[in-house]
């Protein structure tokens, strides 16, 4: 996906805030992305399956706060992103706002679409390793594949592939094993 064309020299929060109420944008690196149409049904239905997931832990275990997209994710004067699903511990509610969070969820978790998948893969995979998200999902319901990222142990690659009839851990979320089957269920 390209770009909005919009200045020569990198867009700021203010630039983001400026666009026009009823279309989604994200503020990636300093371009504005047009988050337009509509995801498709079931990148939906793994977005539901997994906040169900983590909501229902966090009622057992009340570590934190889950969130999905629309909320904005201020990161800094050149990136607003919206994850589909984020997670935000105890320690960090402060980040929280009104308008959204002022600072990098614990995780991120992405949904990839065809038409934002280099966006989730490249530029905001890097955007999040380098603003101090923890941990990132990158979810890719055509291959029915996560790929799990620890930006402390290693900022470039997946530390893990988790195919969709396997189970996986994450250290934020101790004692919360995912199950692909249930991440990727109609």
């Amino acid at each position: 996906m390209q770009p909005t064309p919009a200045h020569a020299e990198l867009l700021t929060v203010e630039d983001y805030r400026a666009t026009p109420d009823g279309t989604r944008y994200q503020l990636v690196e300093g371009e504005l992305y047009l988050m337009s149409p509509a995801p498709k049904r079931f990148h939906q239905i793994i977005v539901l399956n997994i906040a169900e997931m983590l909501r229902a832990f966090l009622r057992r275990h009340p570590i934190g706060e889950v969130y999905i997209s629309p909320i904005d994710v201020y990161l800094d004067d050149h990136n607003v992103v919206q994850p589909d699903v984020l997670f935000v511990s105890n320690e960090r509610l402060g980040i929280l706002a009104d308008d959204g969070l002022h600072g990098a969820p614990d995780l991120a978790i992405e949904v990839i679409s065809p038409a934002h998948a280099q966006l989730d893969k490249t530029a905001k995979r890097r955007v999040y390793a380098r603003h101090g998200v923890k941990e990132l999902w990158l979810v890719d319901p055509s291959l029915r594949q996560i790929h799990l990222y620890d930006f402390a142990r290693d900022p470039a690659k997946a530390i893990r592939l988790v195919e969709d009839t396997e189970t996986f851990e994450s250290a934020l979320l101790p004692g919360l094993v995912v199950n692909a089957v249930e991440v990727f269920k109609r």
